[in-house]
């Protein structure tokens, strides 16, 4: 692991994105309703539980990673024509970036809606995972 002792501590912040696309017959179960319901239960509600747990869960599945006290995490979901959209967002206040924490947030719940959604078929793609901001420590990034 990276020595990050001599680092200041500072506000940090992350927010990752990733889509995964979804078959028409699946989407049309969204209508106007918030969530999505599957056999295994509501999809939205259960894609963001388990990327949160995700984000708290990232030093253990990423072996280099530091663990962080996370004191924010927000994962949502957005219905889009051709797919779901999720951004996960998450802050701590730490001597190092929590830019894996929102990737792994983002990755795992689009992987739980693929789970969810499989009983209607395998035609789905998580594509696009990608880090849209980060702020805090030594240098900023945004994807524009």
């Amino acid at each position: 692991m990276v020595d990050v002792g001599e680092k200041e501590i500072t506000k940090r912040m992350a927010i990752a994105r990733s889509f995964i696309s979804l078959p028409s017959e699946i989407l049309e179960g969204l209508d106007n309703k918030k969530d999505l319901q599957t056999k295994k239960g509501p999809v939205f509600h259960t894609a963001a539980l388990a990327g949160i747990m995700a984000v708290k869960k990232t030093s253990d599945l990423i072996p280099l990673c530091h663990p962080l006290p996370v004191t924010k995490c927000d994962v949502k979901l957005t219905p889009h024509e051709d797919g779901i959209e999720i951004i996960c967002t998450v802050s701590c206040t730490g001597k190092t970036g929590v830019e894996m924490e929102a990737l792994t947030g983002a990755s795992i719940a689009a992987l739980t809606v693929y789970d969810m959604c499989k009983s209607f078929g395998h035609d789905m793609e998580i594509r696009e995972t990608k880090l849209l901001t980060k702020t805090g420590g030594k240098s900023d990034y945004n994807a524009g």
